[in-house]
């Protein structure tokens, strides 16, 4: 397995990015239409197409997401996408016309650096018409794609993602952008909240410090204005689900950020999930499955949260953000 979402099968993964921008956009294109739904949890999201993934609504399945920095300006990305899936003559049937489904998220980079003077019109749709464009198999992570202007509150955010295998047999993975208002690293050490649930030396194998340090009384935060942060993310399975069961998992998943970041889910982040089921696998048992499903994905979010910081390289700009290297050596201590 690749340790990416992609070990899912039905999905690929694209990027684009501008360094120049210090921003990105990053795609996730199903080979098939494909069952999703999603959680809202922070105060302050950005999204687009969320309405039609609640379980009652019409259209069934959807054909790429997309994930971008750029706040709002960042949801011109899904055109792009669409405009990518179009010409392959993907989308969903309306008489003689086809209308790709991308719904999208966004978080707040626009005071992370780089050159936001762009003029009239924002760069996000050729972004995500370039990261439609790109989508395979194996893409890398860290500063990349929509994790490029990602921060946290001591470190430079990025793009993360994991997978493994669920106790029922089936495939979960992840892929998230860390732009969060919180912390993902316990004080002002390199141990990650989410070590508990670390796979080898994924990012570090540092463990958990111990004796664990007292948490402070104020809590680590960016205190931007509301909005201005955010972590977003993608969980899939190879699982065949509903959307009720889809919306299930993006609720559990969320647990996935309450290992990895503190804290969360504030007025100040948007944070966002979505799941996805690409069906290649029946369950089981609707119930019991789903349950095995859910702590998968849990673990493999939290995962792919600390990988996104682990693997992120910091921006060359006065005042930017460390990158986790920069700060610790691989394998260094407390």
């Amino acid at each position: 397995m690749r340790n990416l979402i992609t070990d899912v099968a039905g999905l690929k993964v694209g990027h684009a990015t501008d360094l120049a921008l210090a921003s990105g956009t990053t795609a996730i294109v199903f080979d098939e239409p494909t069952v999703a739904s999603v959680d809202v949890r922070g105060g302050g999201p950005g999204t687009r197409e969320t309405d039609l993934l609640a379980p009652d609504e019409t259209v069934g399945a959807i054909h790429a997401i997309t994930l971008s920095g750029g706040s709002a300006f960042g949801l011109d990305a899904a055109g792009g996408v669409m405009a990518a899936l179009a010409e392959r003559g993907i989308g969903f049937p309306v008489g003689n016309a086809r209308v790709p489904i991308v719904p999208g998220a966004v978080l707040f980079d626009l005071i992370n650096g780089g050159d936001k003077n762009w003029g009239r019109f924002a760069p996000y749709r050729d972004l995500g018409y370039a990261a439609a464009n790109e989508a395979g198999l194996d893409f890398p992570l860290g500063t990349i794609g929509a994790g490029t202007g990602a921060t946290t509150v001591n470190l430079k955010g990025g793009l993360g993602s994991a997978s493994m295998v669920a106790a029922s047999g089936h495939t979960v993975g992840a892929i998230v952008a860390v732009n969060a208002c919180g912390a993902v690293t316990l004080g002002e050490g390199p141990h990650f909240w989410a070590a508990p649930f670390e796979r080898g030396a994924e990012f570090g194998g540092l463990g958990l410090p111990s004796p664990l340090p007292a948490l402070p009384e104020r809590p680590p935060l960016k205190g931007l204005p509301p909005g201005a942060n955010t972590t977003i993310a993608l969980v899939a399975t190879d699982a065949v689900l509903t959307k009720a069961q889809c919306k299930r998992l993006a609720v559990m998943a969320h647990d996935g950020y309450a290992h990895a970041i503190w804290p969360v889910h504030t007025p100040l982040d948007g944070d966002t999930i979505f799941a996805a089921a690409t069906g290649r696998r029946p369950l089981n048992d609707p119930i019991f499955d789903l349950a095995l499903i859910g702590d998968a994905v849990v673990r493999t979010l939290a995962r792919a949260c600390a990988r996104a910081v682990y693997e992120a390289t910091a921006l060359s700009q006065p005042g930017a953000m460390p990158a986790w290297r920069d700060k610790w050596a691989a394998g260094a201590g407390s």
